[in-house]
């Protein structure tokens, strides 16, 4: 039996796009035992996951460094075959180099990565995606098939969401992290406003409620609901599933909803596809302005306000590319 550990401690998004890794370990090492550390609220991604062991869950908030320290331990003594580190910043690399696992495998980019028994590039830009890159840390060990990222909502998920489902309708998830990759209120506004025939569920975390609240109040559609404080994760991609389209910004919904193959339209603004983080249900759309603009991508992550105070990359889409998405 592998026992085989997987570290990925940054945001929502990036946890889903580490997903492929699990389903492709465990189908190479049916017998394998897969053990994960994350941040302290995603792992409420993996609520009873059935490919998983155990989680370890890093909470960086609160005595941050002492509980790396109780993580550290715990992974320590279970001597594991392989600890294979998504992440290229210091303390997932201090995991790695401290985990007593015997082969480690990582991105060059990590300052501890000089303990890596395999090392890979990592590259962003050139149009490959990031599950590509994660995959391609454990290619020498299992080989080059393509896995996609996968959640597992549960019957309970399902059925909390069963009676929002009695309709046709639309998912919008209008808030993001970064100001410059979330789509305007307005443009949200405009948009809903064209979805008559359809019933409109906001989704998002409860720090989006005001945001949701904001859209409903300036709308003129009589049909929506805000769910951003009343559904998990796990509902959420319940719920995603069956929509007829859901619209996300190039944030964490935008893979939830590639996890669980939903309808989905990408909005990008600052950002752009050739990153490496677009949708991937078979049903994926990407809608970004049209013209070539000289201060877009303005960075990877997106920033807190728009450094030329114009906003084009959002503010010139137009209704029709996201109507006709539909």
């Amino acid at each position: 039996m592998k026992k085989i550990l997987i570290i990925q401690t940054a945001f929502i998004g990036d946890v889903i796009l580490a997903t492929p890794l699990i389903e492709k370990l465990y189908d190479k090492f049916p017998n394998s035992k897969i053990d994960f550390v994350l941040r302290k609220s995603n792992e409420k991604l993996f609520t009873n996951h059935p490919k998983l062991n155990t989680i370890f869950v890093w909470d960086k908030k609160y005595n941050k460094y002492q509980n790396l320290l109780n993580i550290l331990k715990q992974i320590r003594n279970n001597n594991y075959d392989y600890v294979i580190n998504l992440q290229r910043f210091a303390t997932s690399g201090f995991l790695t180099f401290l985990s007593k696992g015997k082969i480690k495998i990582g991105f060059d980019k990590n300052p501890f990565s000089f303990s890596y028994n395999i090392k890979t590039k990592h590259i962003i830009g050139n149009g490959t995606h990031e599950i590509e890159r994660n995959l391609s840390l454990i290619e020498s060990i299992t080989d080059n098939t393509k896995y996609l990222p996968k959640l597992y909502p549960e019957i309970s998920n399902f059925e909390k969401i069963k009676q929002y489902t009695t309709k046709k309708y639309i998912c919008i998830a209008p808030a993001s992290v970064w100001h410059t990759k979330q789509y305007p209120k307005h443009k949200w506004v405009e948009l809903i406003n064209a979805l008559q025939e359809y019933k409109i569920y906001l989704i998002g975390a409860p720090s989006d409620n005001n945001l949701c609240n904001d859209i409903i109040t300036s709308s003129i559609h009589k049909n929506i609901t805000n769910l951003s404080t009343k559904l998990s994760f796990l509902d959420s991609a319940a719920l995603m599933k069956t929509a007829e389209m859901c619209y996300v910004n190039d944030s964490a919904p935008m893979h939830i909803a590639s996890a669980i193959n939903a309808n989905v339209t990408a909005v990008y603004c600052s950002t752009v596809p050739s990153f490496g983080f677009g949708p991937l249900s078979d049903n994926s759309r990407i809608v970004e302005v049209s013209e070539k603009l000289a201060c877009r991508p303005c960075g990877l992550h997106g920033k807190k306000k728009c450094p030329e105070n114009h906003f084009n990359c959002a503010e010139n889409i137009q209704l029709k590319q996201l109507i006709n998405s539909l």
